[in-house]
């Protein structure tokens, strides 16, 4: 597995390369996950087989799209990078129009919660990573059980932009509560409350924290060190060779193995499925990946693709997002427990919301998503209202 020996200064040259290419802001991704039911025993555990011949159905798929399965059988559908919003959510529609058509052929439902709300986690695929990923996880039980098999979500991908991508990785993680408050759709676990609204945040919160909470910059730290650091002082999730059974270090940071090799040196292939299996609510992967927003229902994942697009590409409504998000940075764990029913959030979200819909007014969004965007706001956000309480 070792390609060249590595340094520190190396490694961190690799990240800042990898992580944080900028440029002109022009693309958008999304990667939709799905919880996979039975269509007719919604509480069933679903077979594998029935999950993978529903992605073999499939085909390839007419958006340039890409499926993968998780292990507890949730499927994955990743967009390609369109150009801007309408480009996105064309080519996704067209992709989603495939896989709920082999879903349905082969008796399965996909579900948008962000936690799987009946069945207990049940993990079905038995690769090397996972088995090495349930094992490290294994301390934070029953949190990583349900992360890996229970979870789904919708994760929004942007380019970071021009200079050092500073700005925009800024203004993603003051957006960050407002978007798990506003979307929060993941409020039971087993049939009944969890006294969460999303409940997959607080799955993700008690995990491993150097590997799941945010990025933070210190005082005159740049993004590209920042971001370096914290890669290489998270924990070592696992060390791959070529008999599928992989070794899990205990309390190993990347950092401390190329300082100490032991059985081998680490090599860049190593770094680059390190950084694979690091989960910050906003990573770095030559874009930014915004990683903390529920599953929604149906074709819901259309408004947080659409808010995000505005908040974050439009200059009027950035600013405005910066303004309103003020009284609730660093707010994750607020926003989880209690979605939009504090008036503090509820306010943030009002004019976060307002900022987008005039942004895509402007930029002449699709209309079918401006509508989308417009009954949001009225059934939730105007309500202090989030999904999750229509579980409630």
């Amino acid at each position: 597995m070792t390609d060249m020996q590595l340094t520190i200064d190396l490694a961190t040259a690799h990240v800042a390369a990898v992580c944080l290419r900028t440029g002109p802001v022009e693309r958008l991704g999304v990667e939709l996950e799905w919880l996979v039911r039975d269509a007719a025993d919604p509480a069933a555990p679903v077979p594998l087989d029935r999950v993978r011949q529903t992605v073999k159905d499939c085909g390839e798929l007419p958006g340039g799209g890409q499926l993968t399965c998780e292990p507890g059988g949730q499927l994955e559908l990743s967009s390609g990078a369109g150009l801007g919003l309408a480009g996105c959510l064309a080519d996704t529609v067209a992709d989603l129009r495939i896989l709920r058509a082999a879903a349905h052929a082969n008796n399965l439902d996909l579900i948008g919660y962000g936690l799987d709300p009946l069945r207990p986690p049940r993990r079905i695929l038995d690769a090397p990573r996972y088995r090495a990923m349930a094992e490290y996880f294994a301390p934070y039980s029953p949190a990583g059980q349900l992360m890996m098999c229970s979870t789904a979500s919708v994760q929004v991908c942007v380019d970071a932009g021009h200079g050092s991508g500073g700005d925009r990785w800024r203004l993603a993680h003051a957006l960050g509560p407002v978007l798990v408050a506003a979307f929060a759709n993941s409020a039971l676990r087993e049939g009944r409350p969890t006294g969460w609204k999303s409940t997959r945040w607080a799955v993700w919160d008690a995990l491993d924290p150097a590997r799941t909470r945010p990025v933070t910059l210190r005082a005159n730290e740049d993004l590209r060190g920042a971001y370096a650091r914290y890669v290489l002082d998270a924990p070592v999730m696992c060390v791959r060779d070529g008999s599928g059974v992989w070794r899990v270090p205990q309390g190993l940071t990347f950092r401390q193995w190329i300082a100490s090799p032991g059985v081998r040196p680490p090599g860049l292939d190593d770094l680059d499925y390190h950084l694979s299996t690091l989960f910050p609510p906003v990573r770095a992967r030559g874009y930014l990946e915004l990683r903390m927003i529920d599953a929604q229902p149906g074709d819901g994942w259309q408004v947080p693709l659409a808010v995000v697009s505005a908040l974050m590409d439009d200059p009027v409504a950035a600013s405005a997002a910066l303004a309103a998000t003020e009284e609730v940075r660093g707010a994750w764990q607020a926003a989880a427990r209690w979605g939009l029913s504090t008036p503090v959030m509820a306010r943030a979200a009002r004019e976060c919301f307002e900022a987008a819909a005039a942004a895509l007014e402007r930029t002449g969004a699709p209309a079918e998503v401006r509508s989308a965007v417009r009954d949001f706001r009225e059934a939730y956000v105007e309500r202090g209202r989030c999904p999750a309480d229509d579980c409630l």
